[in-house]
């Protein structure tokens, strides 16, 4: 972040984490005074004129605050309500000026690059996704916790060889990838590299790179009623697609688990994600399809339709 504040003749930069991070905070917290000591921060950064100072800033739980123009309304101590676009925050940005705002991860590339030089960095990973990526394996796997990789590796690789597998001892059903709003992918698509390019040829998100491992007692028709749930809760309310179209979802699904005119209602539910993705203002509601049409879409047995083979008979 200094580095970035210098590169734009920015003198503050703050780090925003929520509040369900304690430990987050205070280690961040130390590493700032830390810095602040070495002369890595204040009005002489490393001896020279440039002045740059950090503050962590605490968020009050809110998931849409992930966002970024409703990151900058929380930083201002207002609701976390997502802002129309332009103007961009790069013109318009926290307390009216001009804001660069980056995901950490991003952030923390500057250093290795700046260090060894942009042909080091882009020599790790595939295609158009270079560097590495610090993936979260959780769900019902053998072992869970953080891996940083290469861009490259297959989802399958993750899951059984470094995940291990579930736990239950039961085969894997499906893995969201992407957090709660990422899509579900069942084995058949274990072959995908982990890169941001073959996710989206398959209607998939990498996001920031979360991926939740499900054995084969899951019921999917619930998972997608999480979805539109989480949604529902954490929406900030501005856009009509997002706060209603979520909780018209909820209930779509509700009767298509009850058996309530099943057609008709996967049709509505289709229809609504359509909407959804396409008119919501910002990624909250645009994401929220991707866990209903892909649960929807590989495992339609857990909707009430026929099992495969069967079908074919």
């Amino acid at each position: 972040m200094t580095n970035g504040g210098h590169a734009v003749g920015a003198t503050k930069g703050f780090i925003y984490i929520r509040s369900e991070y304690p430990h987050a905070i205070a280690v961040m917290g130390e590493a700032i005074d830390t810095a602040r000591r070495a002369g890595m921060l204040g009005k002489k950064v490393a001896g020279s004129n440039f002045e740059f100072n950090l503050e962590v800033r605490e968020g009050a739980g809110a998931y849409v605050c992930g966002e970024e123009t409703s990151l900058l309304e929380s930083l201002e101590g207002k609701r976390g309500v997502v802002r129309a676009k332009p103007p961009l925050p790069a013109h318009k940005g926290l307390f009216g000026k001009p804001t660069v705002i980056n995901n950490v991860l991003s952030l923390a590339t500057v250093p290795i690059i700046m260090d060894r030089g942009a042909a080091f960095y882009k020599d790790f990973g595939v295609g158009r996704s270079r560097g590495t990526m610090p993936i979260q394996l959780a769900g019902n796997l053998n072992y869970g916790g953080l891996f940083e990789t290469p861009f490259g590796i297959t989802l399958g690789e993750l899951v059984n060889d470094i995940g291990g597998g579930c736990f239950t001892g039961r085969p894997v059903k499906a893995v969201q990838v992407g957090g709660p709003l990422g899509a579900y992918f069942p084995p058949a698509l274990f072959d995908t590299p982990f890169d941001y390019e073959a996710f989206a040829k398959r209607d998939g998100l990498i996001g920031h790179a979360g991926v939740v491992v499900f054995d084969d007692t899951v019921d999917m028709a619930k998972q997608a009623r999480f979805a539109m749930e989480f949604c529902a809760v954490e929406s900030c309310g501005k856009c009509t697609p997002c706060r209603i179209g979520s909780a018209r979802g909820v209930e779509t699904v509700d009767r298509i688990i009850r058996d309530e005119n099943r057609a008709k209602n996967i049709e509505v539910l289709e229809d609504l994600c359509n909407t959804m993705k396409f008119g919501s203002l910002c990624a909250l509601g645009g994401f929220t399809p991707y866990p209903v049409m892909s649960a929807l879409t590989h495992f339609p047995e857990d909707f009430g339709a026929r099992p495969r083979l069967q079908a074919a008979e």
